[in-house]
Formats: C-alpha cells, sequence, structure tokens
C-alpha cells in the first residue's frame, strides 16, 4: 500500500470514529464523491495492530451502493453544514 494510500485510510479510520461524529465527503479520482453522513454509511476490514486491513471498502448511503478502494480517493473533508450535498 503506498503512502498516499495509507495516509487516505487512516484519516477515514479517524473521521468514521470521532465523537461526535462528523459527515465527510471522499473525493473520487474519477470526480465523484461520496458523502458519509453516519459511520454506518462505510465498511472496511480495520487493521490489526496498525498492519494488514482492506485495501477496498464499501458505501451504502441514501440511493448510493458503491464498492470502491482506498487508492482511487483523492481527497477526504469534512462536509460543511449548510453545504450542498
Amino acid at each position: 500500500m503506498s503512502t498516499r494510500t495509507t495516509t487516505i485510510r487512516a484519516e477515514i479510520q479517524k473521521l468514521v470514529r470521532q465523537l461526535p461524529f462528523r459527515s465527510f465527503i471522499l473525493n473520487f479520482e474519477n470526480g465523484q464523491h461520496a458523502v458519509i453522513e453516519h459511520p454506518e454509511n462505510i465498511a472496511f476490514d480495520p487493521a490489526t495492530n496498525g498492519h494488514g486491513g482492506s485495501l477496498d471498502f464499501h458505501v451504502v448511503a441514501g440511493d448510493v451502493r458503491m464498492i470502491s478502494t482506498f487508492e482511487a480517493v483523492t481527497s477526504v473533508s469534512l462536509l460543511d453544514i449548510g453545504e450542498p450535498r
């Protein structure tokens, strides 16, 4: 796993676990994006003891059903209140 992919994956894990949870957006290299409004909207095999874990993830949010890879994510950002989804 590349350093960039490892960093993206770690950032997503941090955002999913934060309390209180804040919605965030995943931006992809093909121009698409996915809004994660609840921690249950994204699933992946977590790393064990800082090693391993899946390279792909699943998003289920509203009408969106997506399987992608952390390598395809170009950026992760918090969703501003009032920002269009």
